[in-house]
């Protein structure tokens, strides 16, 4: 699918940064948001962006300041890890 986008050429430069290339820092912007909101995988974000390993997407990850896990991932983990305890009480009980 191809998008495209009319911006101003003023707006344009100053969206892309270091004189990047505005559709390539329009398109890694969609991806890194659709990244954050978990509905990309990191292997299709690198498919998408054309990344060649995971070492090269975690350098990428970096350098937007993406964090692979977060406190919520952490929260998460916890909560998942709190009900396995109870379910393994639970049968140790019976």
């Amino acid at each position: 699918m191809q998008i495209t986008l009319d911006i101003p050429d003023d707006l344009a430069t100053t969206l892309a940064p270091g004189g990047q290339d505005p559709a390539r820092a329009a398109l890694e912007a969609l991806a890194l948001a659709a990244y954050r909101e978990r509905r990309l995988t990191g292997y299709r974000l690198r498919t998408l962006l054309g990344i060649p390993s995971r070492f090269g997407l975690d350098a990428f990850l970096k350098e937007h300041r993406i964090e692979k896990y977060t406190a919520e991932d952490f929260e998460h983990d916890f909560a998942t890890i709190r009900k396995i305890d109870e379910i393994r009480q639970a049968e140790i009980r019976v």
